[in-house]
């Protein structure tokens, strides 16, 4: 099996995996509503975090002189 199929079966079947559990995730309630929670809760953390860092670089940015 040369590198290339390797990589080809790897992905297929990571891919394979991903669809299955998203598959299990959607059709069962209870993990429907976990998922959209650690969603929401990294979605509400990550956002303002990254757009204080712009915030800062853009103030950094803007003191040098030209």
């Amino acid at each position: 099996m040369t590198s290339a199929t390797a990589r080809t079966v790897a992905s297929v079947v990571l891919v394979s995996a991903g669809v299955a559990a998203a598959y299990v995730v959607v059709t069962t309630p209870p993990l429907r509503r976990l998922a959209v929670l650690v969603a929401r809760r990294w979605l509400g953390a990550s956002v303002p975090v990254f757009l204080m860092d712009q915030a800062r670089r853009a103030w950094v940015e803007s003191a040098r002189p030209a």
